[in-house]
């Protein structure tokens, strides 16, 4: 009988790209029990906290990346850097 399930395919990138967020939730866990965060308004139109921000700034990053992907030919790290900014955006002026 043939496996008919897809596989992902553990490349160099996907594994950075996982141990970074896994990284980063240690990172906001340790800095959250340290000092407590409290909600803040920035430029997003909701009060959020970091753990927020960094939901949101994942999300937007990823949408940025399949963006990137889907729209333009040119290379895919370019995305994720721009994709790496806007985190950075948004877990900062948030």
């Amino acid at each position: 009988m043939e496996n008919t399930f897809a596989w992902m395919a553990w490349t160099p990138p996907v594994a950075i790209f996982f141990t970074a967020i896994v990284l980063m939730l240690f990172g906001m866990t340790l800095w959250q029990v340290r000092s407590p965060t409290v909600e803040r308004k920035g430029f997003l139109p909701i009060s959020t906290t970091r753990g927020d921000r960094l939901f949101i700034g994942l999300l937007t990053a990823a949408y940025v990346n399949l963006a990137w992907a889907g729209f333009t030919e040119l290379d895919q790290w370019i995305g994720a850097v721009i994709g790496f900014v806007v985190l950075v955006i948004v877990m900062r002026w948030g």
